[in-house]
């Protein structure tokens, strides 16, 4: 096809107009202000409430659709923003994102997308690597870290019925051994919705210590109050403190119970890549199945979730599907037989990119650097009169409680002075502001920025 075809315009002028636009917002991002401008029905009322008769033009179509939705907009990737473990987008892996879209392909056979499905091995093999993961270990990439945690679970969940001669993938769960599961008081709630939604129900609690890491010896006692086939989920980074579970002592019990150990570790597991923050996740790689998160700390563009499973067998044995249509690998494990989808997009591929550009020392520079972020910011904010830092800031996690401040509408405050962004949580009994830093881009600038728009928020006396 020759370039200025009608064919070859067809694309060209829409992608041209989208990168264009996509520039113009990179640049503005770094002033804008966090929270949207504008809510739901008013972007609504912008975009057009009914579906149009006639066809509309493509470049008229994306401008108009930037120009409505812009205002509604929250800026999840400015290094002041703290709300919620989201990272920026890293150039090059938006760029990937981008290719992954144009090239359109079903990321789902090996041997039908060798060229999509080798830069998606290649990714999860060195993300195993990174975490220090069994040499035996396939990784798969999901929507995000619940879904991995609902992959890794089914695929718990058909080991340990094996593992008492109960077939799951042909018999279904109704009728089987009832599986106990475990989980510390603090894990996270996605691991509720992934059990939920595999018949499981919601993890048996037990007792965390003061920065949320499960006790050992708690686990010990509730496991030996029952008995018959376990799953054990540990987490790698409490979403309030940062912590991590002490993994070989829980392990260790688990093991001895016969349990399956899974970990949630959406972002507290990239501690691993780092050889000053390895000894936070101390034998994680123990464990038999890991989730994920690369949209996080790695800062890749969403979807980018990552299950990981020791022993390939079960994942395949609670996620393969079969049709005389498909041509199943002769070799290796497909990306269907890793993940729920049979229709996926070569999610891995922004990944790949992301870790071909920082190499390994860019990736622990990365995770470094955010931890000293975050330990520049809590140093700021336990300066400040009246607020104080309540967890050990070991990660990348700062929780404060603001005495005698309304927690709440301090974050609003922030909202609307609009350099910053952190959100209101409930930790320990206390209201607490809680600042999660995963941006690569959250600099001492940044975080002095920050701590500068909560003083002013701060200097304002409160309501009465």
């Amino acid at each position: 096809m020759e370039r200025g075809s009608e064919s070859d315009d067809e694309f060209r002028r829409p992608l041209e107009a989208a990168a264009r636009i996509a520039d113009a917002w990179l640049e503005a991002l770094p002033a804008r202000s966090i929270a949207p401008r504008v809510g739901i029905e008013g972007v609504k009322d912008a975009l057009g409430r009914e579906l149009p008769g006639g066809a509309s033009d493509p470049v008229e179509v994306v401008e108009a659709l930037a120009a409505a939705v812009e205002p509604g907009l929250m800026a999840m990737q400015s290094a002041r923003f703290f709300g919620w473990v989201i990272g920026g987008t890293a150039p090059a892996a938006l760029a990937a994102d981008w290719l992954v879209s144009a090239w359109d392909q079903n990321a789902a056979l090996r041997e039908v997308t060798p060229g999509v499905n080798a830069a998606e091995e290649l990714a999860g093999e060195w993300i195993c690597e990174l975490f220090g993961l069994p040499a035996t270990t396939v990784a798969g990439f999901t929507t995000g870290a619940t879904t991995a945690n609902l992959v890794a679970l089914a695929a718990a969940r058909h080991a340990v019925l094996e593992g008492v001669g109960w077939n799951d993938a042909e018999a279904g769960i109704q009728g089987a051994p009832r599986i106990r599961v475990l989980a510390g008081d603090e894990h996270h709630p996605s691991v509720d919705v992934a059990l939920r939604v595999l018949g499981l129900g919601r993890a048996v609690d037990v007792a965390s210590d003061d920065e949320g890491r499960l006790v050992p010896e708690a686990l010990e006692a509730v496991m030996a109050g029952g008995e018959g086939p376990a799953i054990v989920c540990l987490q790698a980074g409490n979403i309030h403190s940062g912590a991590s579970d002490p993994f070989e002592a829980s392990i260790a019990v688990a093991r001895a119970a016969g349990a399956w150990v899974h970990v949630d570790g959406a972002f507290g597991l990239w501690a691993a890549a780092s050889p000053r923050l390895r000894h936070l996740v101390s034998g994680v790689e123990l464990a038999d199945s890991w989730a994920t998160d690369a949209h996080k700390t790695l800062n890749v563009p969403y979807d980018a979730g990552i299950v990981a499973v020791a022993d390939p067998a079960h994942l395949v044995a609670a996620m393969t599907m079969h049709a005389a249509y498909l041509p199943a690998a002769e070799v290796g494990v497909d990306q269907a037989d890793r993940v729920l989808e049979l229709s996926r997009r070569a999610r891995g591929v922004p990944t790949y990119a992301a870790l071909r550009t920082l190499g390994r020392d860019g990736v622990v520079d990365l995770v470094d650097g955010l931890v000293e972020s975050a330990r520049r910011l809590a140093s700021g904010l336990g300066e400040l009169p009246g607020v104080d830092v309540l967890n050990e800031v070991c990660f990348t996690q700062v929780c404060a409680a603001l005495d005698g401040r309304d927690v709440a509408a301090v974050a609003q405050a922030l909202d609307a002075d609009g350099v910053a962004l952190a959100h209101p949580s409930h930790w320990h009994g206390r209201d607490v502001l809680r600042f999660s830093v995963s941006n690569r881009s959250t600099d001492a600038a940044a975080v002095e920025a920050a701590l500068a728009a909560l003083r002013r928020v701060l200097a304002v006396p409160p309501s009465r």
